[in-house]
């Protein structure tokens, strides 16, 4: 059985077209949905892009010319002006009899005239009751002919009246082809690069290891998406290799089992750049051991995510009566003899980072800002998926009188690498460093 279905065409002739496009099922499938019958009305439209070598021109031609379907191949850069496109459509258009294939010339000086002589020629080759297809090829040639020539094959089936479909191939999306003046929309279908083609059975054995490790740490679909795509050609490999098949389900988590779990630590924090990441699964290294790369030195945190970071860091390491010394201006001439005790000889990094209240928080994160930040909803959910990332950790329980107190857990190496990125300079704001 074919994995083409049409009630017009025989079996023979469509096993035939199977064997004619491998890899092109899917837009050979929506394209025959969308032609239907020959003696029904087709979209008016239909806008084919992708890559270079990506297959349009030869599955158009396989198609059209397997199903017998009556229809017109032009190239636009041969036909590089509005008059040597439309009068080679109308020499085409002429030769599809078997008694006339050599049809002469057609002289065609404006699209009202193509209009009319289109017209004509469908009775004249007795084609008003299927379907007539009008390729061209390397449409985007067509934006540097006159205004009215893309907007007038957008809708020449209405200005005919006739049953004709007009399909555009092109390397370019549709919006760089858009006119500003606004235009009928075509029916676009995108055909992606050939690649190595995996069974749905196969994906989905994919996705279920990979959720098993990943969704009891990450529901985030974005992220997921991410890990997936990250580790997908690792899985694949001994099926590239030859030494395992697609269902040969244990082989393949044998092989990808240690990289995943080495991407455990890579959620959310993006350690490592994608293509790092690939150079790691190479080497079968370990993310740490990546040449100058210290641990969480490329996060990515919001902009106010970053100042709560700082603000919180400043909070942990630097004693609460310092802060007149640091935020406050005209605070006068205060050494730091002036603050040292007995019990703070000890460097605040040697001991540790210390606990402190929210509203130190805010009060520090407000004076490092430049402009001015509300308390608002943002701000402390910005606060909570600080502490989710386990940067900051919420110190005893967010329900006691006098609020939540919490940690800052980064290196320094850490913190000034986040300040970098918001030129900040935390180091002259430290109190161990004055």
């Amino acid at each position: 059985m074919p994995n083409f279905e049409h009630p017009e065409y025989p079996e023979a002739t469509l096993l035939h077209l199977e064997s004619m496009v491998p890899c092109r099922e899917s837009q050979v499938s929506s394209l025959m949905s969308i032609f239907g019958e020959r003696q029904h009305f087709s979209f008016p439209s239909i806008f084919i892009y992708g890559h270079t070598s990506s297959g349009k021109t030869y599955v158009m031609q396989t198609l059209l010319e397997t199903l017998e379907l009556p229809h017109v191949f032009v190239n636009c850069v041969e036909c590089f002006t509005s008059r040597l496109l439309l009068e080679e459509i109308l020499t085409q258009l002429q030769n599809l009899s078997s008694e006339n294939k050599h049809g002469s010339h057609v002289p065609c000086d404006t699209f009202n005239d193509f209009v009319r002589l289109f017209k004509q020629e469908i009775i004249t080759q007795d084609l008003q009751n299927q379907t007539v297809y009008i390729v061209l090829d390397k449409a985007e040639q067509l934006r540097e002919m006159e205004a009215n020539v893309l907007p007038g094959f957008l809708r020449l089936q209405e200005m005919t009246d006739r049953n004709v479909t007009v399909i555009f191939l092109s390397e370019i999306v549709w919006e760089l082809f858009r006119p500003n003046t606004g235009c009928l929309e075509p029916f676009t279908l995108y055909f992606p690069d050939y690649s190595i083609e995996y069974s749905a059975d196969f994906y989905a054995a994919y996705i279920n290891i990979l959720l098993g490790v990943f969704y009891t740490v990450c529901r985030d679909l974005k992220e997921l998406r991410h890990l997936a795509a990250l580790n997908f050609t690792k899985y694949c490999e001994p099926v590239v290799r030859g030494e395992a098949n697609e269902r040969d389900t244990r082989r393949l988590w044998k092989n990808i089992e240690s990289h995943l779990k080495k991407a455990m630590q890579t959620v959310y924090l993006r350690e490592i750049s994608s293509s790092q990441w690939e150079r790691i699964q190479q080497d079968d290294g370990e993310p740490g051991h990546l040449k100058g790369l210290s641990a969480h030195a490329h996060v990515e945190l919001p902009y106010y995510s970053k100042f709560l970071l700082i603000a919180a860091y400043l909070a942990s390491y630097n004693p609460a009566r310092t802060d007149k010394r640091f935020f406050l201006k005209h605070h006068g001439k205060i050494k730091k003899t002036n603050f040292l005790k007995k019990h703070e000889k000890t460097s605040n990094h040697l001991l540790g980072p210390k606990p402190f209240p929210l509203d130190r928080l805010l009060a520090i994160l407000y004076s490092i800002v430049d402009n001015k930040v509300a308390p608002t909803a943002n701000i402390f959910s910005q606060i909570t998926s600080l502490v989710t990332l386990q940067l900051l950790t919420l110190v005893g329980h967010d329900d006691k009188l006098d609020g939540p107190k919490y940690k800052c857990t980064v290196s320094l190496d850490f913190i000034r690498a986040i300040a970098r990125t918001v030129n900040f300079d935390i180091i002259k704001y430290l109190y161990d460093f004055l």
